[in-house]
C-alpha cells in the first residue's frame, strides 16, 4: 500500500512511540508488587510516548495545530490542520499490566479528519486511513464485519468508573443491549475498538463521553472501511457531543435503536 508523506509521518510517529511504550510496559510488572504501584511510573511513559509524537509531527508540519491529552491544545499558524493525538489510549490497562492499550493520532483538516494511525505495539498492529483511499491493517484492506443479525453480533462498549459518567445509564443501556446479542465486550481503549469494529472483529461499539484524541482515528478508519458512524443521537457531532455509535448499517441502525429504548423514562 502506498502511503502519501504525511500519513508517513504519522505511522513513524505512532511506531516511535509504541516501541517506547513497550519498553516501558516491560517494567510495569514489575512495579505492580511495591505498596505504591506503577502510577508515577505510567505518567511518565505517557509523557514520554506524547513527547516523541509531538517532536515527530512537529518537526515534519511545524505550522499545524496539535490537540493532546497530556498537554492540552496548541494553536498552530496553519490555520487549517491540527493533529489529534493520544499518546496512550488505554491507561489504566497499561497501569495494570494488562497488553491491550495503542497509540492514536489523527488528522484534522478545515473541520474534517482526513487521517488517521492507531498502532497496537504488543500485537505489532499498525492500523491506517486516509479519507477516500481505504482502511488497512498492516498493509491489509480492511471491511467491516457483514453480519445482518443481531443476536450474532458482538459489540464493544465503554463503562464509566468511580466519579466519572452516568452509571445508571450504563446499566440501563447494558439491560437492553444485552439480550439482543451474542456479546458485549469492554477492552479499555476506545481507539481499539474502533480499529476492531473496522476489521471485522467487533460489529460495532458504543461509548459516551469521550475526547477528540479517543476516537478521531478511529472515526476514518471506520468509514473507510465502509462502516457508518454517528453520536447517539445519529448524527455526525461526535467529536463535539463525545459520544459514538460505530458498526455496518445493520449493526449500527439496531444499536442505535436499542440505546433509544434505553434512554426512554418510561422503560427505568
Amino acid at each position: 500500500m502506498a502511503r502519501t508523506a504525511l500519513l508517513n509521518v504519522m505511522t513513524q510517529a505512532a511506531i516511535k512511540a509504541g516501541r517506547s511504550l513497550v519498553r516501558d510496559f516491560g517494567e510495569v510488572e514489575n512495579l505492580q508488587v511495591s505498596r505504591k504501584g506503577p502510577g508515577d511510573f505510567v505518567s511518565a511513559a505517557d509523557r514520554r510516548a506524547e513527547e516523541i509524537v509531538r517532536g515527530e509531527l512537529t518537526k515534519a508540519r511545524p505550522t499545524f495545530g496539535l490537540v493532546m491529552e497530556e498537554s492540552g491544545e496548541v494553536d498552530g499558524s496553519d490555520g487549517q490542520h491540527r493533529w489529534h493525538i493520544d499518546p496512550l489510549d488505554g491507561t489504566t490497562n497499561f497501569l495494570h499490566g494488562i497488553p491491550i492499550f495503542s497509540t492514536s493520532i489523527a488528522l484534522e483538516r478545515a473541520g474534517e479528519i482526513v487521517a488517521g494511525v492507531i498502532f497496537n505495539p504488543v500485537m505489532d498492529e499498525l492500523y491506517t486511513a486516509e479519507r477516500g483511499r481505504g482502511a488497512f491493517l498492516n498493509d491489509r484492506r480492511l471491511r467491516v464485519a457483514g453480519r445482518t443479525d443481531l443476536n450474532d453480533m458482538v459489540f464493544g462498549t465503554g463503562l464509566p468508573f468511580i466519579g466519572m459518567g452516568d452509571h445508571g445509564r450504563s446499566l440501563r443501556e447494558l439491560r437492553y443491549v444485552m439480550p439482543e446479542v451474542a456479546g458485549i465486550r469492554r477492552f479499555g481503549a476506545a481507539s481499539l475498538d474502533l480499529a476492531w469494529t473496522a476489521s471485522g472483529r467487533l460489529d460495532g461499539y458504543w461509548e459516551r463521553n469521550l475526547n477528540s484524541w479517543d476516537i478521531a482515528a478511529g472515526i476514518l478508519m471506520v468509514r473507510e472501511a465502509g462502516g457508518f458512524v454517528s453520536d447517539l443521537s445519529g448524527k455526525p457531532k461526535m467529536l463535539e457531543s463525545g459520544d459514538i455509535v460505530v458498526g455496518n448499517e445493520d449493526a449500527h441502525k439496531q444499536l442505535l435503536r436499542l440505546l433509544k429504548k434505553a434512554e426512554a423514562p418510561a422503560q427505568d
